[in-house]
C-alpha cells in the first residue's frame, strides 16, 4: 500500500487546491487526487464574491463570507506571484437592480452607476465592496501555484472508497490502488456522499456566456465595455469579464447528476438577463455549460472535524464555493496542521446534520 503524503486531499477543485497551498506553506507534504484538473466543478461557476449582494442574514455564515471576500485583495497577489498567471480578480462592485419601488437607490442613481439597464428597472442597491474573480483563471492559477510549491497533483485518479477502522481512516481506495496518509481531507463537493455518509447532494446549475461584439479574448478591454459591474437580480446574475465575455447564470435544479443543458434553462437565462440589460440580446452567443453545487439540508458548508480522527471535512459550500475558497484554505490548514480551531468553525460542524 502506497503512503503518498502527510496529508491526502480528495478533490482537485479550487477548494482542494487552496487547502493544499496553505498546508504546503506550513511545511506539510501534500498530495491532491482529482479525476481531471481541467474539468473540475470549479470551472462551472461564475466567480461572484457577493456576501452583501446576496443579502445573507447576520450570523456566522455572513461573517465567514465577508471575511473570505476581504481576504481576496491580499490572497490573489500571492497566488499570482507563485503561478506567474493572472488569477482574474476584479473589484467591480455588484449592482442589484430591482423592479420594485422600495429600494435604497432610485432609477436615476442606479443608471449613474450602470447605464442602459432595462426599462422595468425602478431602482436597486449598490455594493462597491463586493467583487468577482474569473473562476477558470483562478483554478489554473491555483494549480500552477501548487506545482511551484511542490504539491503532488495526481490527475486522472478517482477516489472510490474510504477504508475505515473504528474512528480512523486507514486508506483511500482509488483507481490506481489504495493510498495512505497521516491525515485526509474530503473536498469532493457534490460527490462527497459517494465516499462518506454525509448529506451533501448536487444542485444542478445551467449557465451560458455571450461576447460583446468586437471584443477578442486576448486583452483587457475594460475602458470599452458597455457593462462594467456585475448585475445581481432576483433569479439571475450577469457577470462581465474584462475581456468582453459576459457570463450569465444560473438555474437551480434538484435533479441529481442529470447531465446537459436544456432549451428551457437557456431561455430562462436569456429572458431574465435581457430584461436587466437589453443589449445582451444583440451579443454573440459563445458557450453554455452546467455544473453541480454541493448542497446540504441547511445550505451551509461542512468544515473541520469529522467523525474520524484523521479526516477533515471541507465540502457543502453550495453557491459560495469560489467566495469561500481563501478562508476555507486557511481555516482547514490551521485545523489540520496547527490544531487551531477558529470559533467560526463550530457553526459548520458536521454534527448539526446528524439525525
Amino acid at each position: 500500500m502506497s503512503v503518498v503524503a502527510e496529508v491526502l486531499i480528495l478533490g482537485g477543485g479550487v477548494m482542494g487546491l487552496a487547502i493544499a497551498l496553505e498546508l504546503r506553506d506550513r511545511g506539510a507534504k501534500v498530495c491532491v487526487l482529482c479525476r481531471d484538473f481541467e474539468e473540475s466543478a470549479s470551472l462551472a461557476a461564475a466567480g461572484m464574491l457577493a456576501p452583501q449582494a446576496e443579502g445573507l442574514l447576520a450570523g456566522d455564515m455572513r461573517d465567514l463570507c465577508i471575511r473570505s471576500r476581504d481576504l481576496y485583495p491580499v490572497w490573489i497577489p500571492k497566488i499570482e506571484a507563485l503561478s506567474g498567471q493572472d488569477a482574474g480578480y476584479w473589484q467591480s462592485g455588484i449592482l442589484a437592480p430591482s423592479y420594485g419601488l422600495s429600494t435604497p437607490y432610485d432609477r436615476t442613481q442606479i443608471l449613474a452607476i450602470q447605464p442602459n439597464l432595462g426599462d422595468e428597472v425602478q431602482g436597486g442597491d449598490w455594493f462597491p465592496d463586493d467583487a468577482q474573480v474569473d473562476n477558470r483563471k483562478l483554478a489554473r492559477s491555483l494549480q500552477a501555484a501548487a506545482i511551484t510549491l511542490g504539491v503532488d497533483l495526481r490527475s486522472g485518479v478517482t477516489a472510490t472508497a474510504v477504508r475505515r477502522s473504528g474512528d480512523r481512516v486507514i486508506a483511500i481506495d482509488t483507481t490506481e490502488g489504495p493510498m495512505q496518509a497521516e491525515h485526509y481531507i474530503l473536498a469532493t463537493g457534490a460527490w462527497s456522499q459517494s465516499l462518506l455518509p454525509i448529506p451533501v447532494t448536487p444542485r444542478k446549475g445551467q449557465m451560458m456566456s455571450v461576447r460583446v461584439p468586437g471584443c477578442a479574448d486576448t486583452q483587457d478591454l475594460f475602458p470599452n465595455l458597455s457593462l462594467k459591474t456585475v448585475l445581481f437580480g432576483d433569479d439571475i446574475y450577469v457577470v462581465p469579464r474584462r475581456d468582453g465575455r459576459i457570463v450569465i447564470g444560473a438555474t437551480v435544479e434538484d435533479v441529481g447528476f442529470t447531465a446537459g443543458n436544456t432549451p428551457e434553462g437557456m431561455m430562462h437565462l436569456l429572458q431574465s438577463a435581457t430584461r436587466l440589460f437589453p443589449a445582451i440580446a444583440t451579443y454573440s452567443l459563445e458557450n453554455f455549460w452546467y455544473g453541480y453545487r454541493p448542497a446540504t439540508p441547511d445550505e451551509l458548508p461542512v468544515l473541520g472535524e469529522s467523525p474520524y480522527q484523521n479526516l477533515t471535512y471541507a465540502t457543502g459550500h453550495y453557491r459560495n464555493g469560489i467566495l469561500l475558497t481563501p478562508i476555507t484554505g486557511q481555516l482547514i490548514a490551521d485545523w489540520v496542521w496547527n490544531q487551531t480551531c477558529d470559533p467560526l468553525l463550530k457553526s459548520f460542524h458536521w454534527s448539526r446534520l446528524s439525525p
